[in-house]
């Protein structure tokens, strides 16, 4: 029989950061999955089935208004996890979730990751440590979007994506762009030449490369870094 491979080597950071004995309630119940692009993690109004938790990859999280309005409220990959509501104590969310880089966690059924938290406190309480810092991102993320210049915005969210990945490029087009800022194609365009003019990142077809981190940092004005230094001050 083929043993799961142990939590501590897990490229999640939430998994590998667990003590022993925690590892140890959810290791058995965890299967190793790909993560295509576009898999949907969390369906709107549906009951949560399984928990996942990516090692490779970047999730997004959807808010979804009247007419179909979309804009993400929230990103993670290898240092998070899907499933709030269901450390929260619920079943569903009225976001969507879906893989927008794709990649490979491992994941849990809902009903076994409940049991795991009602046995251990201290499994319960590393979680909600990751809810309070993607309550973090999500407020961080209505602030910039009402107060910053789209550069800024853009800046702001490749610099998240790019902390999440191994790879200088990250598969991205214009038009999932604007999606995922909530705003025209055209706005996104100035964004990203406005950028690239300036030497900070590259663009290819179908991709665009960060080459001066310390330069986008400087061009995001203040609105990257509050929910990773949370995460950095709790999970080290």
């Amino acid at each position: 029989m083929t043993l799961p491979s142990p939590i501590s080597s897990s490229r999640n950071q939430l998994l590998a950061a667990m003590s022993p004995e925690d590892a140890r309630l959810i290791r058995d119940a965890l299967e190793p999955v790909p993560l295509p692009v576009r898999q949907r993690l969390e369906i709107p109004n549906r009951p949560i089935e399984h928990v996942y938790f990516p090692e490779r990859g970047v999730a997004s999280v959807i808010a979804i208004g009247r007419h179909d309005r979309r804009a993400e409220s929230g990103l993670f990959g290898r240092d998070g996890m899907s499933g709030l509501p269901v450390v929260l104590g619920d079943d569903r969310s009225p976001h969507e979730t879906f893989m927008q880089i794709e990649g490979s966690g491992r994941r849990i059924e809902s009903a076994a990751l409940r049991e795991a938290m009602d046995r251990s406190p201290t499994l319960r309480a590393q979680l909600l440590r990751y809810v309070h810092v993607r309550l973090i991102q999500s407020a961080q993320t209505g602030l910039s979007n009402a107060k910053s210049r789209m550069d800024q915005r853009l800046a702001r969210w490749l610099l998240m994506c790019r902390d999440r990945l191994d790879e200088p490029a990250m598969p991205l087009t214009h038009a999932f762009l604007s999606t995922m800022l909530g705003v025209r194609r055209a706005g996104v365009t100035e964004a990203i030449h406005e950028l690239e003019r300036r030497g900070l990142i590259a663009v290819h077809r179908g991709s665009v490369e960060i080459v001066d981190r310390p330069g986008l940092i400087v061009a995001a004005d203040g609105s990257y870094g509050l929910p990773e230094a949370e995460y950095a001050r709790l999970f080290g």
